[in-house]
């Protein structure tokens, strides 16, 4: 078993409250678990209006797979988010 996972931090301009980076990072999320089913959740930065930091995972057989759907995953993130993606990681561990 396979587990591959994603994590990086979304630089949000011009939020005015956590309320509205809420909105935007719950919309991203749920857009990666339908497109991609991957599992996600905001791992860190929670109180910060301004950031985020997403993690995302992915279990399969093939390390191959697992990271080639987390680069697509992070592709949708670059294309369709209203910030800025910095210190991005994916890895790869067998189980």
């Amino acid at each position: 078993m396979i587990v591959s996972l994603l994590r990086f931090r979304l630089d949000l301009e011009g939020m005015t409250s956590i309320k509205d980076k809420r909105r935007i990072v719950s919309s991203l999320k749920e857009r990666l678990q339908r497109k991609f089913k991957l599992s996600v959740a905001e791992v860190d930065l929670q109180d910060s209006r301004s950031r985020a930091e997403i993690g995302a995972a992915i279990v399969s057989n093939s390390r191959t797979f697992g990271e080639k759907v987390l680069q697509k995953a992070l592709a949708l993130v670059e294309n369709d988010a209203p910030g800025r993606i910095a210190h991005v990681e994916i890895v790869s561990e067998r189980f």
